[in-house]
């Protein structure tokens, strides 16, 4: 058994060594294998990167050459262009220069007469315009007296009532409240549905806070930062009692809507109420009163319009729905 043992080992040995051999031996065929390849990529690399480089440079050449041809293409017409616009500008002026001279002459003779003209006009206009300073004194002061204001307002709210209504769909002057004489300056009549007579009336009153106006135009052209303030709380004052004045006195539903307008007879004034942060808001969520310039009042007349037109065309299909419906029954017996 020793003696086998001993060979055995004997015969290991002699194989791991052709084993060792052996494998060096591939080892070493597969490090030659891989430089050669490596090698042999670098190769291509460095050829491929020479080619390319070639290559880039050609390209770089040939668009250095397009663009050199392209610019004198582009040289060449733009002087060709310009050669025909100066040629082009120069028989223009002398045509102009022609038609001036014609035309000068004519001119000047019928100007001279003209003016001539004008300055009788101008004679007549400067007194025309010290007519009209007279009359803008006498309009202010009208508008100085409380009154006269009013009228000023009620007069231009009822020119645009006129315009967009007949007679018999506004009151003027209307009573509100029984057993009481304040009236409301106009009242627009909103059928009710409930008969041919019975309405709904719209409150609308004309407001003109001439002094707190001016005083807030005043103390925007000269006064301080306080004073425009203090001036913009008494504005916002006058306009909330205004507001408060209207629903105490002309919102009774159900002889009225919930809710009035008041019409301010100037869009500067509008403005300027418009401009007050949460001022028109307010008036109309804690007063029910609307707060409407010339402009915004047409435009909200426009839309009162356009709902009276239906109710009116309704009414009319209303009539003619019955007239066929009572030519219908009527037939009936005579088909029998």
């Amino acid at each position: 058994m020793q003696n086998g043992l001993n060979a055995f080992r004997s015969d290991n040995k002699t194989s791991d060594e052709v084993l060792r051999t052996a494998v060096q031996q591939n080892l070493d065929a597969i490090a030659q294998r891989l430089s050669y390849f490596i090698a042999e990529v670098n190769r291509n690399q460095i050829e491929a990167r020479e080619a390319l480089h070639s290559r880039l440079n050609e390209l770089s050449g040939e668009a250095n050459d397009q663009q050199e041809k392209l610019r004198f293409t582009v040289e060449d017409r733009l002087s060709k262009l310009n050669d025909a616009n100066t040629a082009k500008l120069e028989e223009m002026r002398v045509t102009v220069d022609e038609k001036l001279h014609a035309t000068l002459q004519t001119r000047l003779t019928e100007s001279f007469g003209q003016v001539t003209t004008h300055l009788g006009e101008v004679q007549k206009g400067l007194g025309e315009m010290k007519e009209l300073a007279t009359g803008v004194g006498d309009l202010k002061r009208v508008l100085s007296n409380v009154k006269s204001r009013g009228v000023v307002g009620e007069f231009q709210l009822g020119q645009q009532l006129e315009q967009m209504f007949s007679p018999e769909q506004y009151i003027k002057n209307a009573r509100i409240k029984p057993g009481t004489l304040e009236s409301v300056e106009y009242a627009l009549k909103f059928p009710s549905g409930e008969g041919a007579d019975s309405h709904t009336l719209l409150a609308i009153d004309a407001k003109f806070p001439k002094e707190d106006w001016e005083r807030l135009e005043h103390a925007y052209e000269t006064g301080t930062v306080e004073e425009i303030a203090a001036a913009g709380r008494a504005f916002e004052r006058g306009i909330r009692a205004e507001g408060k004045r209207i629903c105490d006195k002309y919102i009774d539903p159900p002889t009225t809507m919930p809710h009035a307008i008041m019409f301010l007879p100037t869009e500067n004034l509008y403005a300027e109420v418009v401009r007050r942060p949460g001022l028109q808001s307010e008036i109309q969520s804690t007063y029910r009163v609307t707060i409407a310039g010339p402009s915004t009042f047409m435009a909200i007349l426009t839309s009162f319009q356009m709902g009276f037109h239906t109710l009116a065309i309704q009414k009319k299909g209303d009539e003619v729905w019955r007239v066929l419906s009572s030519a219908k029954r009527s037939s009936r017996p005579m088909a029998g």
